[in-house]
């Protein structure tokens, strides 16, 4: 049993058919943390309409494992993302070691973050949103493509190579460098008093410093299965479930 003074996780997109729901439910089953962070994008609402007759097991497995994390007395902080929008209509919520919020400030060991999914940050996802849907449309579709692509890969001795995930983070960081990600993310630090900044949205884990601010991303389960722990120093690390994951 691994053990955690906090963990943050983002991005699974339960309800999406390339969600690795299993592997963030065997992660989160090893650990024990005194809070743990959803980050945003855990349930993704726009695969699930679509998606609503073939609820699986594994989402039934992730949701009794985070009632049994609850009782065992750990905080668990929920933060709406853009995929799970339908969170608007409960947020805040709040009630005993649960809570559904849009942005919060965690101190531990004397430093301030500000957490927020991150979608804000994206000037598709939060004023243009049938783009961002057309892009989500087309992210699935790379996926898709993507699983044959290495199972032509495979046959012929080539390692793993994700076509989906390149494309995405071309994308991303072109959004990034075009919104001014960097100036955002050192701004939002100040205003809020905070000497770091946990993101989730973009599918890059990444902790980094950006003029004296730290920067930290979860990164997502749907391809690269990352997350953020906090020992009990204070450090952060980056948590990689498997160095290359083949989406199938």
């Amino acid at each position: 049993m691994n053990n955690y003074k906090s963990i943050v996780i983002s991005d699974i997109h339960i309800g999406s058919k390339w969600s690795h729901v299993e592997e963030a439910t065997e992660f989160l089953r090893k650990c024990r943390c005194e809070v743990l962070f959803l980050n945003g994008d855990i349930f993704d609402g726009w695969h699930l309409v679509r998606n609503r007759k073939q609820w699986r097991q594994s989402y039934n497995d992730f949701l009794t494992l985070m009632l049994d994390i609850q009782a065992r007395g750990t905080k668990i902080v929920y933060l709406r993302g853009n995929h799970d929008d339908f969170l608007d209509n409960v947020t805040p919520f709040i009630y005993d070691n649960f809570s559904i919020v849009k942005n919060y400030i965690y101190e531990s060991f004397g430093k301030r973050y500000y957490i927020f999914h991150g979608d804000l940050f994206d000037n598709v996802t939060s004023k243009v949103r049938w783009m961002s849907k057309v892009g989500d449309k087309i992210y699935s579709l790379l996926l898709q493509i993507n699983r044959y692509y290495n199972d032509y890969r495979r046959r012929h001795g080539k390692e793993y190579f994700s076509i989906s995930k390149a494309v995405k983070d071309s994308v991303k960081n072109f959004v990034s460098s075009f919104s001014k990600f960097d100036e955002k993310i050192e701004m939002i630090a100040r205003n809020n008093d905070s000497h770091g900044v946990i993101a989730g949205h973009i599918h890059q884990a990444e902790i980094r410093d950006i003029n004296g601010i730290l920067y930290l991303n979860s990164g997502d389960w749907v391809e690269s299965l990352t997350a953020l722990t906090e020992d009990y120093e204070g450090n952060w690390s980056i948590y990689r479930h498997k160095d290359t994951v083949a989406v199938d």
